[in-house]
C-alpha cells in the first residue's frame, strides 16, 4: 500500500464520483480505477459499491475511511515536524563532556545556544572520556567535548582549541600577585588540594610531575572541580587546573610554573558515519565558532600569569 492509494481513496469518497475523482487529482479515470482496486487487493475487501448509479462507501469502506484520513492528516504532522525540526523550532540536543569543561566551557556556549534555539531541548551529562565514547558507538549522546586523545578508532574529532594547565590559588596565597614563574623546587614546597585520579587532568599533572622528578605535596584530593574552587578560594592551598577557569572566578589567580604544566586540545567528539540532526550540526557549528576565541583567551591567560 502507498500513500497515493490513500489519497485516491479518500478523494473518491469525498466526491462519490470516479471522473471529479480524477479531474482532482490530475490522473486519468481508468488510472484511478485500477488503484482503487489495487487498494482494495491490498486490503481484501471491497472499499466502494459501484452497482448504483452513484458509487456509494461499502460499510468497510466507510469504517476505513475515518483511518485513512487520520493517517493522512498524522503524515501532513510529520511533513510539518520534519520543517520545523530543519528550522530548529524544536529538537532536542544529548551532549555529554568531561568535568573541567564544566566549570568554564559550558556555561557560556550553552547560554549563546539557548539564546540562538531556544526551543531546543538539551539533554546534558557531565562523565569521564571513555564513557562517553561508549555512549557516543551506542548512540546514546549526539556530541560530546573532550580531549583529541581518543581511544575508539569509530569517533571523529573536531578541534575546538588548546587548553593550557597552570597553578591556580586563591586571594590570600603567597603567590597569588607573583608574575614570575615558580621555579619546581618552589612548587614542591606548595601545599595542593587536586582532583582525584579518575580524571583525565590528573593523569597529566601526574605525568608532568614524574617527568621532572617532582614529588607533589598533597594534602586533599577530591572528584569535584566546584569543590576544589571551594576550598582554594577559602584556603592557601594551591590546585592545578586549566587557566581559564580563572575567568569565571575573580577570586582566583594564576601562577605560572617552569618548566610549564602540559597543554591539550579540546575536541568535538562524533560518532563517524553518523546521522546529525539539524540541533546536533548547529551545535556544531556555533562550538567552533566560539573555539577560536576560547583559545586566543586561553593563550593570553597563561602569558599574563
Amino acid at each position: 500500500m502507498l500513500l497515493r492509494h490513500i489519497r485516491y481513496f479518500l478523494a473518491v469518497a469525498e466526491y462519490r464520483n470516479f471522473t471529479r475523482a480524477a479531474e482532482a487529482l490530475h490522473v486519468s479515470q481508468p488510472t484511478l480505477s485500477q488503484q482503487i482496486r489495487q487498494l482494495e487487493e491490498t486490503l481484501r475487501v471491497q472499499l466502494i459499491d459501484r452497482s448504483g448509479r452513484a458509487i456509494q462507501l461499502t460499510d468497510a469502506g466507510a469504517a476505513y475511511l475515518r483511518y485513512a484520513q487520520r493517517a493522512l492528516q498524522d503524515l501532513e504532522a510529520g511533513k510539518r515536524a520534519i520543517h520545523d525540526v530543519e528550522e530548529l523550532s524544536r529538537g532536542t540536543l544529548r551532549l555529554a563532556m568531561t568535568p573541567t569543561f564544566t566549570s568554564y566551557l559550558i556555561g557560556p556556549l550553552l547560554e549563546k545556544y539557548h539564546g540562538r534555539y531556544p526551543n531546543i531541548m538539551l539533554n546534558i551529562v557531565e562523565m569521564p572520556q571513555d564513557r562517553m565514547e561508549a555512549l557516543l558507538n551506542e548512540d546514546a549522546l549526539d556530541v560530546g567535548i573532550a580531549f583529541n586523545e581518543t581511544h575508539s578508532a569509530d569517533i571523529e574529532i573536531q578541534v575546538l582549541f588548546v587548553e593550557a594547565l597552570a597553578m591556580v590559588v586563591g586571594k590570600s596565597h603567597r603567590h597569588a600577585k607573583k608574575r614570575a614563574a615558580l621555579t619546581l623546587h618552589e612548587f614542591e614546597s606548595e601545599t595542593l588540594v587536586l582532583l582525584n585520579e579518575e580524571f583525565a587532568t590528573r593523569r597529566y599533572i601526574d605525568r608532568y610531575c614524574q617527568q621532572h622528578g617532582v614529588t607533589p605535596r598533597i594534602a586533599m584530593e577530591a572528584n569535584s572541580i566546584s569543590a576544589i574552587i571551594e576550598i582554594v578560594q577559602r584556603s592557601t592551598l594551591a590546585t592545578l587546573l586549566p587557566a581559564a577557569i580563572t575567568r569565571e572566578h575573580n577570586e582566583l589567580h594564576l601562577v605560572n610554573l617552569k618548566p610549564a604544566l602540559p597543554q591539550r586540545t579540546a575536541a568535538l567528539l562524533l560518532r563517524k558515519g553518523a546521522f546529525r540532526s539539524a540541533a546536533t550540526r548547529a551545535f556544531i557549528a556555533l562550538a567552533l565558532e566560539e573555539s577560536a576565541a576560547i583559545g586566543t583567551s586561553s593563550t593570553r591567560d597563561i602569558t599574563r600569569a
